[in-house]
């Protein structure tokens, strides 16, 4: 008996994908091959309504895959509802369907549901029977890094450390949770948790938090090495600069300076920098902006803005058609003004879109970014000792490193009461960020202060968790809590004003005061500062030497701690500093911004022309 032989259908017998969609005939196979297709193929919404056709008419038991494969698709193309209620029918279909709580918990974090989100991934992170470990560690971290940001500090460390018990070798989240600590004053920074190693803390740490961990320039500039290796992409072989030719052919003309930065606000770089573009000689340099810098009406933003000649917007513009847009514009000099900070863009700088780049003001201290050769400096902040950990090389300036706004404006003076600062004590002070202050350093002021009679310290304190950790501190050193006086946040013409209320401020160590004491030295308070083996631990020592006050800056905790005694228990010797700075500061090298940025300008110059003449 001869078995039958079925005809051979052909490829146009074949119904087409949506109507087999309609169907409910297509298997769930068929149609992630499809949708996936038509994705590579650069037809995302061709994918979506195949999803939607096929979700409408199937009776499948593997219903809710399809509908959280299209919440996904539908969040890349920027639709959220459509997104979200995909998620949402896929968990009426399956209540306990991981992957969909998690996405959309993403989902109501993009509108601005925190609670929302926080809520769905809690309920992943204590569900009975817990998930798999890997989405157990996304609810937990995504829900850390939330809290964070929401600044409930003592929620998001408890959930980063139930997250380091799961799986110890999270370098991102071993970051989190050291920088977290540091935010709280909670001592020490790495406290144990789970089966984290001292070597995963080591090479967990970001740059900037080891920036106020460490003096020691190698372990720094191993954090930025760690950093770059596995975070920025590689460098093409040959520079964008060069495969993309400026307008006109060669770069001729007026030298193009460009300044790249998302902090080009009410930031600190923002504050620092108005006056450098405003003063740039115009018969020599064009100043460009490029930067992803939220727009607002703030009146620090429109000042920026109004100082530049040209002005790109970076912002939802992706690294290399930034680096090309730059590139385009002829640039001769990009001035990097944000390292490997939040928020940092390197892998603009990577692809080397000016011939010359250069660091300055957001990072204090190495990179190791491959597409930036040159850092300014001074010769007190970036000795000879430093430079072998450098990438960059030096730009030196005559007198210090930093550009300052000198157009800041102060609110009036308030009386002492205003702040609970008793009239005839001697006010230490200390308005540096909390994450700045170190256990070895807070011991010292405690035994400042307890030296130092009818004296108190005047702090910041960003959080109720970081004042708690302090005074718990205090009374441990057997100083009063009534002797730490807690400043609350100010708008920056307050902020200012109350400098003068001050007698000493001590400065941190290793990460010194940058924007915080030129603010405290333009306002004429004197500070003391430890300067280290690190750029960043030696800012406020070249700020001081260039206001003329050089002997303020010493070099060990013991001498530091010796001078500030010494200042307190002769208030006026701190009058006549503060007489001095008066009298004297603002007329000093540190705030001479024509004469800074003319030394600014000489250095670009040379570069430039060099790098024009290379071409």
């Amino acid at each position: 008996m001869n078995a039958a032989i079925a005809p051979v259908r052909s490829a146009s017998d074949a119904p087409a994908p949506l109507d087999h969609a309609r169907s409910g005939q297509m298997p769930l196979g068929e149609l992630l091959e499809r949708a996936s297709a038509l994705q590579v193929a650069g037809a995302a919404e061709a994918a979506a309504q195949l999803y939607g056709e096929w979700i409408a008419h199937s009776q499948s038991p593997l219903l809710h895959v399809a509908c959280f494969n299209h919440g996904t698709l539908l969040s890349s193309l920027g639709q959220g509802a459509a997104s979200e209620a995909a998620y949402r029918h896929a968990l009426e279909i399956a209540p306990g369907f991981t992957p969909a709580l998690l996405n959309l918990g993403h989902e109501l974090e993009r509108r601005g549901d925190v609670a929302g989100a926080l809520a769905l991934w809690r309920g992943v992170c204590d569900a009975e029977p817990p998930p798999p470990e890997d989405l157990q560690l996304h609810a937990l971290n995504n829900s850390a890094r939330l809290l964070e940001m929401e600044r409930r500090y003592p929620e998001s460390e408890a959930l980063l450390r139930r997250s380091l018990a799961l799986k110890a070798a999270q370098f991102d989240v071993i970051q989190h949770y050291i920088h977290i600590r540091q935010k709280q004053c909670a001592w020490p920074h790495d406290l144990p948790a789970g089966e984290v190693t001292p070597n995963q803390f080591l090479m967990g740490t970001s740059l900037l938090a080891r920036m106020g961990l460490s003096d020691d320039p190698a372990l720094q500039l191993l954090s930025a090495q760690r950093f770059v290796a596995e975070r920025v992409p590689r460098p093409p072989a040959v520079p964008l600069h060069r495969q993309i030719a400026p307008p006109g052919g060669r770069r001729e003309g007026r030298i193009r300076v460009g300044y790249l930065s998302g902090d080009l606000h009410m930031h600190a770089v923002g504050l620092l920098t108005p006056e450098l573009f405003e003063l740039h000689d115009r018969s020599r340099f064009e100043v460009w902006g490029f930067c992803w810098t939220p727009e607002s009406q703030q009146p620090q933003r429109l000042r920026i803005l109004k100082a530049l000649d040209q002005h790109v917007r970076l912002a939802g513009v992706d690294d290399v058609t930034a680096a090309k847009l730059i590139a385009q514009a002829g640039i001769d000099v990009l001035v990097d003004l944000q390292g490997l900070t939040n928020g940092a863009r390197p892998g603009i700088l990577v692809q080397r879109p000016a011939p010359v780049q250069v660091s300055y003001l957001g990072l204090p201290g190495t990179s190791a970014l491959p597409g930036v050769d040159w850092m300014i400096a001074d010769r007190v902040v970036m000795p000879p000792e430093l430079l072998p950990f450098c990438t960059e090389q030096p730009i030196y300036l005559p007198h210090c490193y930093q550009v300052s706004d000198r157009q800041r404006e102060v609110a009036p003076r308030p009386p002492r009461a205003h702040y609970g600062l008793p009239e005839d004590a001697f006010v230490f002070c200390s308005f540096n960020n909390n994450h700045k202050f170190t256990a070895e350093m807070f011991g010292a002021w405690m035994r400042i202060v307890h030296a130092v009679p009818n004296s108190v310290l005047w702090l910041l304190a960003d959080n109720d968790t970081a004042r708690e950790n302090m005074l718990r501190a205090a009374d441990a050193q057997g100083v009063a809590r009534g002797r730490l006086i807690f400043a609350p946040r100010a708008a920056p013409p307050e902020y200012l004003a109350r400098f003068a209320l001050a007698d000493l401020m001590l400065d941190t160590f290793p990460f010194n005061a940058g924007t915080t004491a030129s603010d405290a030295l333009w306002m004429g308070l004197p500070i003391v500062t430890r300067a280290g083996r690190t750029y960043i631990s030696r800012m406020a020592a070249s700020l001081l030497t260039a206001v003329g006050l050089p002997e303020l800056a010493t070099e060990s905790l013991a001498a530091y701690e010796q001078l500030a005694i010494a200042i307190g228990r002769q208030p006026q010797r701190a009058e006549s500093y503060k007489r001095y700075l008066a009298e004297h500061g603002r007329s000093s090298p540190l705030f001479d911004l024509p004469q800074i940025v003319r030394d600014i300008e000489a250095a670009f110059e040379q570069l430039a022309l060099k790098a024009r003449a290379a071409a």
